[in-house]
């Protein structure tokens, strides 16, 4: 399957290319970790997702994991059409040009990727009281899974972190704020991998470290050494 997108990639005159796989190939530029937060830790527990704690009951589960019915922050609001200018100036000249491996985002891309689609990506921003700046961001995107052999549930909704930018909001308000408005669509669990500034509020968020790790190739790109996590803003799964 790797060999066929690389000759329909080549066809299209497209010589350079990043990806990820779960498997270990020669060789990754960067390996990442797999973080889950509960949002429905019951559901998540009973289709064999996440299992209970030492010493811990389902209630105390479904309260550890609880959430505020409502965002905290002054001005965080669902992102519209008219917000792509902004968006693309917080991503490109405040944030991802501090990673040494990150996308060149245009306005046409940003809106392309990030503007909300159901089902398909969420982004929501902060739009300042006191002067209208657009001064934060943050977005995940939709990837459910099929439950098999479970009398009650067909469908494991996931959320992924996506691209996210703090300014003024402190990244853990931020992100706490992104797991209140997923838990109200209804999804299970939201995903996150430890790039960009990430792992500053996995734990913080009570975020649980998973089994799986993600490498990160490079295609007819050469780096001088391995990076780390942090050093990567380019978000792919």
């Amino acid at each position: 399957m790797i060999k066929e997108v690389t000759r329909r990639v080549h066809l299209e005159n497209i010589w350079k290319v990043a990806y990820t796989a779960g498997v270990v190939l020669p060789t990754p530029v960067a390996t990442c970790q797999y973080w889950h937060r509960s949002l429905n830790p019951k559901k998540l527990i009973d289709v064999g997702f996440s299992r209970l704690g030492a010493q811990m009951t389902m209630s105390r589960t479904i309260k550890l994991y609880k959430l505020p019915e409502s965002t905290v922050t002054p001005g965080f609001r669902k992102m519209e059409i008219c917000d792509v200018p902004a968006v693309t100036r917080l991503l490109r000249n405040n944030y991802l040009s501090q990673f040494v491996v990150a996308p060149d985002f245009d306005e046409n891309d940003v809106e392309h990727w990030l503007l909300p689609k159901e089902n398909v990506v969420d982004s929501y921003l902060v739009d300042s009281p006191e002067t209208h700046e657009i001064t934060d961001f943050c977005s995940f995107y939709t990837l459910p899974s099929t439950i098999l052999g479970n009398q009650n549930y067909s469908i494991l909704k996931a959320g992924y972190s996506y691209y996210n930018v703090s300014t003024k909001t402190p990244l853990l308000q931020l992100m706490n704020d992104a797991l209140i408005v997923a838990k109200q669509k209804d999804y299970d669990v939201f995903n996150a991998l430890d790039v960009m500034h990430n792992e500053s509020f996995l734990k913080e968020l009570k975020f649980g470290q998973g089994d799986g790790k993600l490498h990160y190739y490079l295609y007819n790109y050469r780096i001088r050494q391995a990076l780390n996590p942090a050093e990567l803003g380019l978000m792919l799964f």
